[in-house]
């Protein structure tokens, strides 16, 4: 084990055994260097990978902090790995995605105030207002950010919310079929949207589980065609 490894495992198990908690400063760089016998070179570039996953926060002037470690923040941090994902393996996380967008679909049926309505209505009108795929592609993915926020769960919301950042990388919009497949995304929405207005849990998980698989289905237009084995043996 390398000494920046060293480190980064020995902070990792302060925090995670409560020896160091959410919100506290971490001790002094000498005496943390002495109880973890690393040099502070190496101490320091363990602080800032645990600051790039969003567990540690380096405060100018002031020192070095455990984060809050709310769950949304911590979640939020798989992007840097997750963004790194090929499309086959992204393809794979959008079974996870089925399951957990049908289950916020439903949380949010179930918790829709009319406020939320109009605004996923308002959302879906301005998607099908607009002719550039970009802001369409913004449009939607605040569309699923709002389902999410109405479900009540902000660290699925986080959770989806990097699934979907990954997606959008592929922008299915731009395809010769673009427009054919907006027409069918709006169309999906707006059933999706009706089904939490009309308070149908079962509706909505439905009903965004198919429009995952859809959106599973146009991206894989993107995967490169597999070539024939032309071998006679």
């Amino acid at each position: 084990m390398s000494a920046v490894d060293k480190a980064f495992h020995g902070l990792r198990h302060m925090i995670a055994t409560g020896r160091l908690g959410a919100g506290e400063r971490i001790p002094p760089e000498g005496e943390l260097c002495e109880e973890l016998g690393v040099s502070r070179g190496s101490l320091r570039e363990a602080v800032r990978m645990l600051a790039a996953l969003g567990v540690i926060e380096p405060r100018h002037g002031s020192g070095t902090y455990v984060s809050q470690l709310r769950p949304e923040d911590v979640i939020g941090s798989l992007s840097l790995t997750l963004e790194l994902l090929p499309l086959t393996g992204l393809l794979e996380v959008y079974e996870i995605r089925r399951v957990l967008e049908a289950h916020v679909a439903a949380q949010a049926a179930a918790r829709c105030t009319p406020e939320a309505v109009g605004t996923l209505f308002a959302l879906i009108e301005a998607m099908e207002a607009t002719d550039d795929p970009a802001k369409a592609s913004e449009l939607d993915h605040r569309f699923h950010l709002e389902i999410a926020r109405i479900g009540g769960n902000p660290t699925l919301a986080s959770l989806l919310s990097v699934f979907r950042a990954r997606s959008r990388k592929y922008q299915v919009f731009t395809l010769p079929e673009g427009p054919e497949l907006r027409r069918k995304s709006d169309e999906d929405h707006r059933v999706l949207a009706t089904a939490i207005a009309d308070h149908d849990p079962v509706a909505a998980a439905g009903a965004a589980q198919a429009h995952v698989a859809q959106t599973e289905r146009w991206l894989r237009a993107f995967m490169p065609p597999v070539e024939e084995d032309d071998s006679t043996g």
